[in-house]
């Protein structure tokens, strides 16, 4: 069990009752939720122009929806984060996060169709609802009382980093093939970008949380 007594800065905190090293290692790991929350968050603003036309949605409904069904999955997952964390523990949920990252990035960018799209994108959802919840919520568990407001800030840290990579990504890969000015949907469409750069863009989502 982790101390939560004040100690002295200059004191052995292994002695003291738990080791600085690892709680620091494990809370950045654990902070990984928030980095994939702020990508996922971020990320399908880059790619829509291209999704768009690889599907060819044109109304204004499935445009909604293909960008607003993540946020299905995400209310799915923070509403039974916390009663499935209290029953199986913080840890077990976070790694199931880490498996719904895992395999909905990779799926997603792999859909053949719209509704396998929309489908993946639901449950990349939930990896973001669960984590948003647990990622604080099992740093907040095993931090010292001291280093508990740093600990827990790292997630928020990280949150920030995702956004920054999001947007850093979807700048990159675009511009690897730019396309031509006023461009029609089916170029758009028959592009590199609309073929597999933004694939590629939902698929490096991949990296995903989990902790010891």
């Amino acid at each position: 069990m982790i101390s939560t007594t004040d100690i002295p800065p200059a004191a052995d905190r292994t002695q003291a009752g738990f080791n600085a090293s690892y709680v620091w290692m494990i809370s950045a790991v654990a902070a990984m939720g928030g980095l994939l929350f702020g990508y996922d968050w971020i990320v399908i603003s880059g790619t829509d122009l291209f999704y768009e036309a690889h599907f060819h949605l044109t109304s204004s409904l499935q445009v909604g929806w293909a960008k607003s069904s993540a946020l299905l999955g995400c209310l799915i997952g923070a509403l039974v984060s916390g009663a499935l964390s209290d029953r199986f523990g913080r840890k077990r949920l976070l790694i199931l996060s880490a498996m719904l990252f895992a395999v909905s990035s990779v799926a997603t960018g792999l859909a053949g169709s719209f509704a396998v799209f929309v489908l993946w994108r639901i449950a990349g959802g939930a990896a973001i609802g669960l984590a948003s919840n647990l990622s604080p919520m099992y740093i907040a568990e095993v931090a010292p009382a001291q280093t508990r407001g740093r600990l827990v800030s790292l997630n928020q840290l990280t949150i920030v980093i995702g956004i920054l990579l999001a947007q850093f990504v979807n700048w990159r890969i675009g511009s690897l093939h730019p396309l031509p000015d006023q461009a029609s949907a089916e170029q758009i469409a028959a592009s590199w970008s609309g073929q597999t750069g933004w694939a590629g863009c939902l698929a490096l989502r991949r990296r995903r949380p989990c902790c010891f």
